[in-house]
């Protein structure tokens, strides 16, 4: 048996600007970094000569099939066609997190499956090829409504600005700064869950009618990825990189009335009065979990504010997709 890994992100600027129907056109980028909640797949042969069926697969349910064709979940289904397993083997997922909530879970579930499926062929993999095998399989075979990040940052991991040129041609900037601002920036990060889970597709395909409409905006956006790279990069103070989130978090909100509510404006003012810098809600919008950037000593103001709901612990750049048991 083996046991494959891949890292759920938290998205900082840039987000709407990695799908190939805006980036192809305009150019797209994302700040973002890789935290250390992960989807975990577990792959062991299967002896389907001793069984009546050919595959058994887990995840919130458990399917045993005769032909892969017959399998029920459509990401396991098309990642063992397009890895050429048709039988024996057994696969599980489990999650720290839940699905619908933000981080790109979906993404990495699929980064984490395809690890899985090529090291029990024998086969290494890089992790940009990773990135680029999951993104197609997401986009093209899947047909879902999805961008180039999520994908992107389960299997390299790290902090990065990204730029997005085609689904093929993706490059990764490590955000190079010393361990020590690293670890200040961190303790910013404020994580509190709305109680709100939605499927990313559905939000995104209304922002995805409205690509061109919201052309400027979106270039706004793109250009507030290479600002707060600066604040970064250039040692400037953490109070500035929260007030871009803020005016992130604006822009964002009018690409399309779905991405936000009354609930999640409310929980966004509250954190602002009681001392946040700044945020933005995590994903394509409309719930999951929303972040706040915020001096560490306010954090325990924070904790307060939102007592009634789950806040989430996190550490930042944490390494990209791999096989931790074989």
């Amino acid at each position: 048996m083996l046991i494959a890994r891949a890292p759920v992100r938290i998205s900082f600027f840039g987000g709407g600007t990695d799908y190939p129907e805006y980036f192809l056109r305009h150019g797209g980028a994302v700040l973002s970094t890789a935290i250390d909640k992960f989807s975990y797949v577990t792959a062991s042969p299967f002896p389907s000569h001793l069984f009546d069926y050919l595959v058994r697969i887990s995840y919130r349910k458990v399917e045993l099939v005769k032909t892969i064709d017959h399998i029920e979940h459509k990401v396991f289904r098309e990642c063992l066609k397009f890895c050429n397993l048709e039988k024996d083997i057994e696969l599980h997922n489990v999650a720290d997190l839940p699905a619908f909530t933000g981080l790109g879970s979906s993404s990495a579930f699929t980064v984490s499956l395809l690890q899985a499926l090529h090291n029990f062929k024998g086969e290494f993999i890089k992790p940009l090829d990773l990135a680029y095998e999951a993104i197609y399989v997401e986009r093209h075979l899947v047909q879902d409504h999805v961008g180039c990040q999520d994908q992107l940052m389960s299997a390299v991991g790290g902090f990065n600005l990204v730029e997005f040129r085609t689904e093929e041609d993706i490059i990764v900037n490590r955000v190079d700064i010393s361990p020590q601002r690293l670890a200040e920036f961190e303790s910013h990060i404020f994580i509190v869950f709305t109680g709100i889970k939605r499927r990313a597709s559905h939000v995104v395909k209304k922002q995805l009618k409205r690509v061109e409409d919201n052309h400027e905006t979106l270039k706004k956006m793109r250009k507030m990825v290479d600002q707060g790279w600066d604040i970064l990069t250039n040692n400037e103070p953490f109070s500035k990189f929260g007030e871009l989130l803020h005016e992130a978090w604006i822009a964002k909100r009018s690409l399309d009335q779905s991405i936000s509510n009354s609930e999640i404006d409310y929980m966004y003012e509250l954190g602002r009065e009681n001392g946040a810098w700044g945020g933005k809600l995590l994903g394509a919008g409309a719930g999951g979990f929303l972040l706040f950037f915020a001096p560490p000593e306010i954090h325990p103001k924070l904790k307060q504010v939102f007592t009634n709901h789950e806040i989430l612990s996190i550490k930042i750049n944490s390494p990209g997709s791999q096989v931790i048991f074989s």
